[in-house]
């Protein structure tokens, strides 16, 4: 195993998902079709992908959390730009932050603050 490479989200109108994902991950994509929409943040991909049916109920038993510096700034940003709360920025332990939202795809969406990780090569 080499470790996490991309995390996927699925969404029923690509070009506006498109379009709040760049501003939300402040990235544009590098790739663009019809049938896929990749960003890549830092190394690791975002990618959406076209649902033929919107789904109202998104499970949550798939949590990915993506890395932040200031995670209170964040998730006011994702709030702002239209997410929903799914989980307030919580203390786990230490300095260790974690939050979620759900964009509007319903998809969830997490942050964390970890200074103690480090990414191997």
């Amino acid at each position: 195993m080499l470790g996490l490479r991309t995390t996927i989200y699925k969404v029923d109108n690509l070009a506006k998902a498109k379009k709040w994902y760049s501003q939300a991950f402040e990235k544009e994509p590098y790739f663009d079709e019809p049938f896929y929409v990749g960003f890549n943040i830092r190394g690791y991909e975002l990618g959406l992908l076209p649902e033929e049916v919107s789904k109202n109920e998104k499970s949550d038993s798939i949590l990915s959390y993506w890395g932040v510096e200031d995670i209170e700034a964040e998730y006011q940003k994702l709030i702002d730009l239209g997410a929903v709360e799914h989980e307030k920025p919580t203390n786990v332990g230490g300095e260790l932050m974690v939050a979620s939202v759900r964009c509007p795809w319903n998809n969830i969406i997490g942050i964390i603050y970890n200074p103690e990780f480090k990414i191997e090569n």
